[in-house]
C-alpha cells in the first residue's frame, strides 16, 4: 500500500541522506546501463529457475558484484512505497581459443577466427528478488560493443528499478546469467522497520509503545475499521514525541487500528491495524459480540468488527438440553454484522434461539423473544415436510432427533402423538413457519402435563404443608421448651457488693435462657406497690408457669430466717423498702412448714460467703446447692425438663462461673479496699 512520507520520515529517520531519497515517478519497472552498453528489460515477470553451471565458450558476461539503493516509488507526491533499486555490475570472463591451422583451410579460416573476435558480448542476466510477501524475477538482456571486450576486465553495470518492499522486511537478491557460466550472486538486505511502534502486555494491559523524536509533533487516534460503515475514532490525541498508550487487554479486537498523521496542514494520514491475527483479540471479538431483536421479526448481530460467521434458528425446549437446529427446513445464512436482518418466520416464540457460528464452532446462542414473549414454554414443536404430490408427514422435535407422531417409540411424542395431531387439526398449535417444503408448529402440552401431575404434585403439597405443620409445632416446642422455665431469685440484700453479685448471677442466669426476675430490676415497681405484694405477683406468676423460685442464702438472709423463726412478729418490720426477701418470708416459710417447698422451691449459696451448716434446717427440704462449686447441679435443677445434653450443661456452668468470679472477688476483697476494673453491667441498674 502506498506510504505516506511522513511514516517513512518516522521509519528511516529525520537525517538529510534519508530526507534526500530518489523519487521513481509511476508504477513500471525500468532498466539502464553504464555509457557504451545497450540493455533491455522483458515486461513481465519470470519464473526464474537456475540451471546448472556450463563451460563457457569464450568470452562471456558475467555478474561480479550486487549493489543496492533505497529509492522511493510515488503514485502521488505524498504516497511512496519504499523501492530497492539494484545495480549489477559485470564483466568479461573467459578467452577465445586459438584454433590449430588446417591445411587446404587458407584464407577462409583467418576470415572466421576473425570475425568472433570483432563480434559484441550479449548476455541475458535474471535478478530473482524474495520478501516474506513478495517474489519477483525479472530478465535483462544486455549487449557490449566489441571494443570494450577485455577478457577479465569489467565493462560497468546495468541497473533495475526497482523491487518494491514492506518496512521491515528481509530481501534476498540473486544474479546470475542464462545460460549459467558461474555460481549466482546472492545478497541479502534488512529494510528499516517501524521502531516508532512495539505492542507489549503486562497481566490485563496492553501496552503501545510509540518511540518518535522528541520534536515531532502528530496526532494518534484508535479506531475500529470496519467494512461496511464509516470510521469513528474512540480514542484521539495530539501528542509531542515518546508516547506510551495504556489498553485494557479486552479493548483488543481484529480491527483496532492505529491512525497516526503529522499535525501540519493537509497532512495524509496512516492507518496500521496490528491485532488483525491476535488471538486474544478474535476471543474478546466474540465476548463482544451481541445479539439484538428488532420489532417485529428482525434481528441484528452487532460487533466491532466483521465477522466471517453463520446464523441459524434453533428450537430450546423447556426441560434443558441442546438447542435443537432448524436445518432443514431453514437453511444457514451468511451473516452481515450491524444490519438488520429478517426472520423467516410467520410469528415468533420464545422457545426460538439465534446460533451463530463460525467455522462450524458455536459462538452465540441467544433466545431473544424471551424478554417479550416471556420465559420458554412448554411446548412441542411440530415439522411438517411436504413431498410430491402433496403428500406431507410430521414428526415432534425433540431431543433424541424428530419422532414421527404415529409411532410406537417410547418418547413422549409418541405417546401423545393421537392428541397432538387432533390439536393440529383443531387449530390449537400456533403456525410459526410456512415454505414450499414444508411448515412448523408449536403446540401447548401445558394440559397434558397438568393431568398426568396433578395427583402427583397436590401429593407434594400435602406433604409439604404436613412436613410444615410439624415443622412449626416442633419449633413451638422446642421454643417453648427454652423458654417455658422462669426463675424468681430471692436474696437478702447484705450490702451493695452482694447486690453486684447477685445481679451477675441473674444476668447469667438469663444467657441459658431462663426468664429470670429479681427485686434488683424491678426498684420501680417494689416502690409503687411495695415488697410483699411484688413477691406475691411474681411468686404466683412464677409457680403458675411451672417455675421455680430461688433462695439465695447470705449471712443477712440466714439471720433474718432465725429472727422470723424465733419472733414470728418481726416479719412485718421490713427492713428496707426495697427488701423483698424479708417481706417474702411470711409466704415462703409456710410452704416449707406444709411440705409444699419441694418442686417448687431451691437453695443456693456463695461457698465462699457462707457456710453449708449456716442453713437452716427447715429450708433442707429443698436442694440446698453451693455455688459456683455446684453450678451444674443448680442448672439442671433450674432448666428441669428442659436440660441440655451434660457437654452443654458444663459449657454454660463454666460460662456462668466466668461471669460470677469478678463480682465474687469483689465481695471477697476486705472493706475499705478499693475497686479494680471496670463497673458491673446491666446488674447494677434497673430493668424497669
Amino acid at each position: 500500500m502506498p506510504v505516506p512520507w511522513f511514516l517513512l520520515s518516522l521509519a528511516l529517520g529525520r537525517s538529510p541522506v534519508v530526507l534526500s531519497l530518489e523519487r521513481i515517478v509511476g508504477p513500471q519497472d525500468t532498466a539502464r546501463c553504464s555509457p557504451g552498453l545497450s540493455c533491455h528489460l522483458w515486461d513481465g515477470d519470470l519464473l526464474c529457475l537456475p540451471g546448472s553451471i556450463v563451460s563457457a565458450p569464450g568470452p562471456v558476461l558475467v555478474p561480479t558484484r550486487l549493489q543496492t539503493e533505497l529509492v522511493l516509488r510515488c503514485h502521488q507526491e505524498t504516497d511512496c512505497d519504499l523501492c530497492v533499486r539494484v545495480a549489477v555490475h559485470l564483466a568479461v570472463r573467459g578467452h577465445w581459443e586459438e584454433p590449430k591451422d588446417e591445411e587446404g583451410l587458407g584464407g577462409v579460416a583467418d576470415s572466421e577466427r576473425e570475425e568472433p573476435r570483432n563480434a559484441s558480448l550479449q548476455a541475458q542476466v535474471l535478478l530473482s528478488f524474495h520478501s516474506y510477501t513478495t517474489a519477483r524475477c525479472v530478465l535483462l538482456e544486455v549487449e557490449v560493443p566489441a571494443a570494450l571486450v577485455q577478457p577479465g576486465q569489467s565493462v560497468g553495470s546495468v541497473v533495475f528499478d526497482c523491487f518494491e518492499a514492506a518496512l521491515g522486511a528481509e530481501v534476498q537478491i540473486w544474479s546470475y546469467t542464462q545460460p549459467t557460466y558461474q555460481k549466482g550472486l546472492n545478497f541479502t538486505q534488512q529494510l528499516p522497520a517501524l521502531p516508532w511502534l512495539n505492542v507489549s502486555a503486562d497481566g490485563d494491559t496492553v501496552h503501545l509503545v510509540l518511540d518518535v523524536s522528541e520534536e515531532q509533533h502528530f496526532g494518534l487516534s484508535l479506531y475500529w475499521n470496519q467494512d461496511e460503515s464509516p470510521t469513528k475514532p474512540w480514542w484521539h490525541r495530539n501528542l509531542t514525541g515518546p508516547q506510551t498508550i495504556t489498553l485494557n487487554h479486552t479493548d483488543l479486537v481484529p480491527c483496532l487500528c492505529i491512525q497516526v498523521w503529522p499535525l501540519e496542514p493537509d497532512s495524509v494520514r496512516t492507518s496500521i491495524c496490528p491485532f488483525r491475527k491476535d488471538p486474544r483479540a478474535h476471543r474478546n471479538l466474540w465476548r463482544a459480540a451481541r445479539l439484538q431483536l428488532l420489532s417485529p421479526r428482525g434481528w441484528r448481530l452487532d460487533a466491532p468488527c466483521s465477522l466471517l460467521a453463520e446464523a441459524t434458528l434453533c428450537w430450546q425446549a423447556l426441560g434443558g438440553g441442546p438447542c435443537q437446529p432448524l436445518v432443514p427446513p431453514l437453511s444457514r445464512e451468511n451473516v452481515t454484522v450491524n444490519k438488520a436482518l429478517e426472520f423467516p418466520l410467520l410469528k415468533g416464540h420464545p422457545n426460538i434461539c439465534v446460533q451463530v457460528s463460525s467455522w462450524e464452532k458455536l459462538q452465540l446462542q441467544e433466545c431473544l423473544w424471551s424478554d417479550s414473549l416471556g420465559p420458554l414454554k412448554d411446548d412441542m414443536l411440530l415439522v411438517e415436510t411436504r413431498g410430491p404430490q402433496n403428500n406431507r408427514s410430521l414428526c415432534a422435535l425433540e431431543l433424541s432427533g424428530c419422532t414421527p407422531l404415529l409411532s410406537r417409540a417410547s418418547t413422549r411424542a409418541a405417546r401423545l402423538g393421537e392428541h397432538l395431531l387432533q390439536d393440529l387439526q383443531s387449530g390449537q398449535c400456533l403456525q410459526l413457519w410456512d415454505g414450499d417444503l414444508g411448515a412448523l408448529w408449536a403446540c401447548p402440552m401445558n394440559k397434558y402435563t397438568h393431568q398426568r401431575w396433578a395427583l402427583v404434585w397436590l401429593a407434594c403439597l400435602l406433604l409439604a404443608a404436613v412436613l410444615f405443620l410439624l415443622f412449626l409445632l416442633k419449633k413451638d416446642h422446642v421454643k417453648a421448651t427454652a423458654r417455658s422455665r422462669a426463675a424468681l431469685l430471692l436474696y437478702s440484700a447484705d450490702d451493695e457488693r452482694f447486690e453486684r453479685l447477685v445481679g451477675a448471677l441473674a444476668s447469667a442466669l438469663c444467657q441459658l435462657p431462663l426468664r429470670v426476675a429479681v427485686d434488683l430490676w424491678s426498684r420501680r415497681e417494689l416502690s409503687a406497690h411495695g415488697p410483699l405484694a411484688w413477691f406475691h405477683a411474681q411468686r404466683r406468676q412464677t409457680l403458675q408457669e411451672g417455675g421455680v423460685v430461688v433462695l439465695l442464702f447470705s449471712p443477712g438472709a440466714v439471720a433474718l430466717c432465725h429472727e422470723w423463726l424465733q419472733d414470728r412478729t418481726s416479719a412485718s418490720e421490713v427492713h428496707s423498702p426495697h427488701d423483698a426477701f424479708a417481706a417474702s418470708l411470711s409466704c415462703v416459710l409456710p410452704d416449707f412448714l406444709q411440705g409444699r417447698a419441694p418442686g417448687r422451691y431451691i437453695g443456693a449459696y456463695f461457698d465462699s460467703l457462707l457456710s453449708p451448716d449456716a442453713v437452716p434446717t427447715l429450708f433442707r427440704a429443698v436442694p440446698v446447692l453451693a455455688l459456683p462449686s455446684q453450678l451444674p447441679d443448680f442448672l439442671r435443677a433450674l432448666q428441669g425438663t428442659g436440660v441440655p445434653r451434660p457437654g452443654r450443661l458444663a459449657d454454660k456452668a463454666e460460662q456462668v462461673s466466668r461471669a460470677l468470679q469478678p463480682a465474687l472477688d469483689c465481695c471477697l476483697r476486705p472493706p475499705g479496699t478499693p475497686e479494680t476494673g471496670r463497673k458491673m453491667g446491666p446488674e447494677a441498674g434497673d430493668r424497669t
